[in-house]
């Protein structure tokens, strides 16, 4: 940044922003099998072409997002609406307690006459799940987003999926009743080896932090709705988590590096 900011600078919005919310021959008998493998061949590789392309994609497993990024203030006001002198309904700070960067995901834009992002609505990490707020754009680093995780808690299942290309898919566990795996759009707010303290040998192989929150989880702190590894692996498919989801390690362990902080975590019914 050029200079510095005041709190109110990076708190309220300022005053007087303009917005703008082919075989024409028979082939021998003798050829037919030949033919018919020939087409079975070409049929699959069709399939799997058309699944690549995204033929799988539905409703549920698609998310429409601006972009997802880090804070550039020191501390940035959310609020209400994109207007100056809104209501202010929470305050973001650029570092996490732990010092880390603090993610944010943008859920839509408003842009200016010029066609500048002046506001982004993002979602508010915390309880309760679901707030949204808008932040001056100015406040934030967003990049678009192209991943997401999708959880069907009925199911018990993941998907893992870049653009329309469904990249990989498992079972999960999730919450017990009384400790329900809530639905939302949420998003990884962290990630991390569990193995570095023994008291977390029940998160597996690795884990990610989401913006999400059950009323009981076994995460360190409490609270927070984790995806992670499992020690037990013969629980997948059930719902017996304090909220967090479960995967298989190997599952776990193949996203590690491939889902990026900021990456949409959808969880539908």
């Amino acid at each position: 940044m050029s200079r510095a900011h005041s709190n109110e600078e990076l708190l309220l919005p300022p005053e007087g922003d303009t917005l703008r919310p082919e075989m024409k021959r028979a082939l021998p008998t003798a050829s037919w099998p030949v033919a018919a493998a020939g087409v079975v061949s070409l049929l699959a590789v069709a399939l799997a072409l058309a699944a690549g392309a995204g033929a799988g994609t539905s409703k549920a497993s698609t998310v429409s997002v601006v972009g997802s990024g880090t804070i550039s203030w020191p501390r940035v006001g959310v609020f209400a609406t994109p207007k100056t002198n809104a209501r202010r309904i929470a305050v973001m700070k650029q570092f996490r307690a732990d010092f880390r960067p603090q993610y944010v995901l943008a859920l839509d834009v408003v842009k200016t006459k010029h066609r500048t992002p002046a506001w982004y609505r993002i979602s508010v990490p915390g309880r309760p799940n679901g707030r949204t707020g808008w932040v001056r754009a100015a406040a934030l680093d967003i990049h678009p987003v192209h991943k997401r995780l999708i959880i069907y808690r009925s199911a018990r299942r993941f998907e893992f999926w870049s653009g329309t290309r469904l990249v990989r898919a498992g079972q999960v566990a999730v919450g017990k009743p009384g400790a329900e795996t809530p639905l939302g759009l949420f998003y990884v707010t962290w990630k991390f080896d569990p193995s570095i303290d023994p008291n977390w040998a029940i998160l597996g192989a690795y884990a990610f932090e989401t913006s999400a929150y059950s009323k009981l989880t076994d995460w360190p702190g409490g609270g927070i709705v984790g995806v992670h590894g499992t020690p037990w692996p013969q629980l997948l498919g059930q719902a017996v988590s304090h909220g967090c989801i479960r995967l298989d390690n190997r599952d776990i362990e193949y996203l590690r590096d491939r889902v990026p902080l900021g990456t949409p975590v959808k969880i539908v019914p």
